[in-house]
């Protein structure tokens, strides 16, 4: 089922955090794939200050049994203390795309 799926989403301060991100995560098979888009201006309220700044969204694929793995292995090697890591559920894909997401985020043996 296309449920079974989720686009996670967090940002970095820097491109080059994202692509470490991004190349951790999808190492390690906690996620199938990363695109990284920036910089994106966003508006927040951090610590009782309403901020503005450019940040590099990571967008990751993966399976939702895999999401705590990721969610933890991104809070872990996140720059930021308290960085926003969401999840959207995909709810339709392509088999062929969704094959590729659970195939790619099963463990190999040895791994």
């Amino acid at each position: 089922m296309a449920d079974d799926y989720l686009e996670v989403s967090t940002a970095t301060e820097t491109r080059d955090q994202a692509v470490e991100l991004a190349r951790s995560a999808v190492g390690e098979r906690l996620a199938a794939g990363a695109q990284i888009i920036g910089p994106v201006i966003s508006a927040f309220w951090h610590d009782g200050q309403f901020g503005t700044g450019a940040e590099w969204k990571l967008l990751l694929t993966t399976a939702a049994e895999r999401y705590p793995a990721l969610e933890a292995h991104l809070l872990e090697n996140h720059p930021w203390g308290n960085p926003q890591v969401s999840a959207t559920a995909i709810v339709a894909g392509s088999d062929g795309c969704l094959r590729w997401i659970r195939d790619s985020t099963t463990p190999h043996p040895g791994e």
